[in-house]
């Protein structure tokens, strides 16, 4: 039996790793453009991968994740502030982001699942009977982990360069435009997390019982 699981984990490992992959390469399916930067939902499949097969491999696939992205920003959809996510692009000085920029790719969308993970455990020992509401509460977590880490490490890292280049308007202050970007980005990313992370689970879970 213990065998049958691990290759039933592989699997869902590898699957989850394909899907990422897929919505990388597929134009607008991942990776929403907004022109200085990009929406992401490649980050459904690292919060439910890390509900169903744990915290540990929610932060591999959290990982890949982070991979994912550095190949987005450095060959197949780069923009104008795609240097904080990649250390092979310049910034508008002619620097390279650098370590600051595996940082900002690598850290955050490892936690995703960690995150994720932990909330749902939390919320379901609270509401027992109310597993929708813990996945959903997992998804909104999971979501906005990766977007308060990222604009908050863009900030204290990158600061006033990662404005120049995203030609933001930071006469009220750079740490107000980031906000802004939290709210305007995070929380629809958020809704949509929640919403889809407990469509999906429950779905995944009728499949493994059936």
């Amino acid at each position: 039996m213990n065998t049958v699981k691990k290759t039933r984990d592989m699997v869902m490992m590898a699957a989850f790793i394909a899907i990422m992959m897929i919505m990388t390469v597929v134009p607008v399916l991942g990776f929403i453009p907004l022109g200085f930067m990009n929406a992401t939902i490649i980050h459904i499949p690292v919060i439910v991968g890390s509900i169903l097969l744990g915290p540990k491999k929610g932060a591999v696939l959290g990982f890949f994740f982070g991979l994912t992205s550095m190949w987005k920003n450095t060959a197949l959809m780069p923009n104008l502030t795609s240097f904080v996510f990649t250390p092979f692009l310049t910034m508008p000085n002619g620097e390279s982001g650098g370590i600051r920029s595996v940082i900002i790719c690598m850290v955050p969308r490892i936690l995703i699942g960690v995150v994720a993970y932990y909330v749902y455990r939390g919320v379901s020992k609270i509401w027992k009977k109310r597993k929708k509401l813990a996945l959903a509460a997992a998804g909104v977590a999971g979501s906005i982990t990766n977007t308060i880490l990222v604009m908050n490490l863009i900030y204290f890292l990158f600061g006033s360069t990662y404005a120049e280049a995203a030609q933001a308007n930071v006469e009220h202050g750079l740490y107000l435009f980031i906000v802004g970007v939290i709210c305007l980005n995070g929380i629809p990313e958020a809704v949509l997390a929640g919403f889809l992370t407990a469509l999906i689970v429950s779905a995944l879970w009728k499949v493994q019982r059936a």
